[in-house]
């Protein structure tokens, strides 16, 4: 067969292999893989407990409570306390409760608004629902009149006389009372607020008051009440009623510590590295919930437990790398630690972060998704996390293919008082927002991926609790952190073999993915447009071929025999290159067609002067970017004196993600197509060489 008949074959068979491997009906039903082999994967089933990892999200996050002001100042946090105890009881090595200065917190004592007059009811109470106060909410003990603000606009305020009453509106809170009380003079604010109300009508959410801007105002009180109760008080307010009401407000400011519960499985070799889990256990002191993020503390709790009882009593062997955990104030403890532990940081291969995992998933409508690192953060840990998603989602899935046999489900992991449900899951490209940042943060450098439930259909709401949460939706999560920690921790040369193999497989599929984008910004293209549209697409498939083959590369981690795997992942990312290759090709015909349906020329590529020039500019990290650890180049970079940025502007370009493609053998120009490959737009290249510019300025690059 003619090379000129074998491209687009070769295209023609990755696209329908990448149909295949998206339309999840297609998989083989008689097939189901784990890197893991099977024997140690019925001992993580096994062992892991969805009731045991459900209790532990009832005894620290079941319900909403305000938290004893003994637990502030110097006192221990009860969810520390919690975690801290359990892995005590369970042996773990390493346990800890770490403590860092913290500050000033508000801390509310009592909040009660009751209706005096035309009859006496109770219409909030923070002893009821802690999230009916608002935090930042200020003594008071007054009587005076609603009003009905509507949105609580400056417009709709404007039209009455708020002075000297509470106001009551629809709306976000902090809003309402800057304008009703800060600007306008009124006594307090009651809100109607929430995002679902056809979902949940009881809900409220957490949120808080604070005075902002000048004139040395002070922060007044403001309540909440649920939709389904205040639809009376809002009728009787629209129809003229008077109504007066008494509102008792008890607050203070708590100084706290953060307190970091820890512990480690340690490996056979202190020096093959580790594998870390973390999970956020606190998001601020006075929200509470269950699913954020009680669940992924219980989680990862679970795993520990887990992993070291079955290593503790010789069912899998102990692996030869260290298995880390790691419990905080999201992002306020988990920085303060991974910044004191830099030595710790650079032999850590990879994170998985757990973060709102315990949804029941049909009640919460939701997918269990994994959030994969950026290009910037290539690596193995993706496509372990992958292969178990995967795993446990096909073999928990009634397929008609079995329906006559025994195994129906075929690899059925069901609590005993959980959900027997699909495991409905979706891999996806990288979210931020959770302790996994800190980890990818260019002072840390080490890949974390995210697990979490989206949508939440209580997200950040009083309905956040243990009711919502399913034990065997946590059983499964237990398997698939414990499963994929373990495959990490466990590797040798003949498991990253197998693993570069799985990369390369996925890696073909997610590029077939890239070629359908491809294909797509030219299809929506006009005459005019088309050589910027050729340009992004044709930079979808660059960038991920190099991030792809740099994933294939980064199993050499976990290899001893350098020689012996190299070269199987050179092997692998050469078929990643073919079809790089073959999807070039088809793109350039699909370019072809284009231009003639717009009656254009096709796209000649050439080079320019200034992208010839960023080729030639290779950037590489100086020692300063990671010296002072978790954000401490920001100093370096907060140094550089206006002029300079002023000089050479670098607005609307992911300065994050350009950071971590600086490895020294990037280009400029690589750098800028890796980040067109994870955009719906053309980065300007100006801007990425400016950026270089600054970053060089800071010290923080030389090139």
């Amino acid at each position: 067969m003619s090379k000129r008949l074998l491209a687009p074959l070769f295209v023609s068979l990755v696209v329908l292999a990448t149909v295949a491997g998206q339309a999840q009906g297609q998989y083989t039903p008689w097939h189901y893989w784990t890197l893991l082999e099977p024997a140690v994967m019925d001992e993580i089933i096994g062992e892991a407990s969805g009731e045991t990892a459900y209790n532990t999200i009832m005894e620290t996050g079941g319900y909403n409570m305000n938290r004893p002001a003994s637990q502030y100042g110097t006192g221990t946090f009860y969810e520390a306390q919690y975690i801290y105890d359990r892995l005590v009881e369970y042996g773990l090595p390493g346990a800890d409760l770490v403590r860092f200065p913290g500050g000033e917190t508000w801390d509310g004592i009592k909040g009660e608004l009751w209706e005096v007059s035309p009859i006496r009811q109770k219409l909030a109470s923070y002893q009821d629902m802690t999230a009916m106060l608002a935090s930042g909410s200020q003594n008071a003990d007054v009587t005076a009149p609603l009003v009905w603000g509507g949105r609580g606009t400056a417009e709709e305020l404007d039209r009455i006389d708020v002075a000297g009453k509470i106001v009551v509106a629809e709306g976000s809170i902090s809003g309402i009372h800057q304008a009703a009380c800060i600007e306008r003079g009124a006594l307090g604010v009651v809100s109607i607020s929430n995002s679902r109300p056809n979902f949940d009508p009881l809900q409220i959410p957490w949120s808080g008051i604070r005075s902002r801007g000048g004139g040395g105002a002070q922060a007044k009180f403001g309540f909440f009440i649920p939709p389904r109760e205040a639809e009376v008080l809002k009728r009787r307010l629209l129809a003229g009623e008077e109504i007066t009401v008494h509102a008792q407000v008890e607050a203070t400011t708590q100084p706290y510590e953060l307190q970091d519960p820890v512990a480690y499985i340690p490996g056979t070799d202190p020096d093959a590295g580790e594998i870390i889990l973390s999970a956020h256990l606190f998001e601020g002191y006075t929200k509470q919930g269950a699913n954020d993020n009680k669940s992924g503390s219980a989680g990862i709790l679970e795993v520990a437990r887990v992993l070291h009882t079955l290593i503790d009593e010789g069912r899998i062997p102990r692996p030869k790398r260290t298995i880390r955990f790691l419990w905080g104030p999201e992002f306020s403890g988990t920085g303060p630690w991974v910044r004191e532990n830099k030595e710790l940081m650079e032999k850590t291969l990879a994170n998985i972060n757990m973060d709102m995992v315990g949804e029941w998933l049909t009640l919460n409508k939701a997918y269990m998704r994994l959030m994969r690192t950026t290009y910037g953060q290539a690596h193995f840990i993706n496509d372990v996390m992958e292969n178990y998603y995967r795993y446990v989602g096909e073999a928990n899935n009634e397929r008609i293919q079995n329906r006559s046999g025994f195994y129906k489900v075929p690899r059925r992991i069901v609590a005993p008082t959980g959900a027997d449900e699909p495991f409905y899951y979706s891999i996806e490209t990288h979210y931020g927002a959770s302790d996994h940042m800190v980890f990818n943060d260019w002072g840390v450098q080490v890949p974390g991926i995210m697990m979490i439930v989206w949508p939440d259909q209580w997200y950040h709401t009083s309905g956040d609790r243990i009711d919502k949460s399913d034990p065997t939706q946590m059983k499964r999560v237990a398997v698939i952190g414990a499963a994929a920690a373990y495959t990490v921790a466990s590797a040798d040369d003949d498991m990253a073999i197998r693993l570069a193999g799985e990369i390369a497989s996925n890696g073909t599929r997610r590029l077939g993915h890239q070629l359908v984008v491809a294909q797509g910004f030219l299809n929506a293209a006009t005459a005019e447009t088309l050589a910027d549209a050729y340009e992004l697409a044709r930079a979808h498939i660059a960038g991920t071929v190099m991030a792809e083959k740099e994933t294939i590369e980064s199993v050499l981690q976990l290899a001893e025999d350098q020689g012996r795997v190299g070269g199987y992942v050179e092997e692998m990312q050469g078929a990643i290159d073919a079809v790089g290759d073959a999807h070039r090709a088809g793109l350039a015909a699909h370019m072809a067609v284009t231009a003639a349906r717009l009656g254009t020329s096709p796209v000649r590529v050439q080079q320019t002067d200034l992208e010839r020039r960023a080729s030639r500019i290779v950037p590489r990290q100086t020692a300063l970017v990671k010296r002072d650890g978790y954000t401490g180049w920001r100093q370096h970079l907060q140094a550089v004196p206006a002029s300079v940025r002023t000089e050479n502007p670098y607005q609307g370009i992911s300065t994050g993600e350009l950071q971590l493609l600086i490895d020294g053998r990037h280009s400029a120009l690589d750098i800028k197509v890796m980040l067109d490959a994870q955009d719906s737009e053309l980065n300007d290249l100006q801007a990425v060489l400016n950026y270089l510019v600054v970053l060089e300025a800071a010290g923080l690059i030389e090139m």
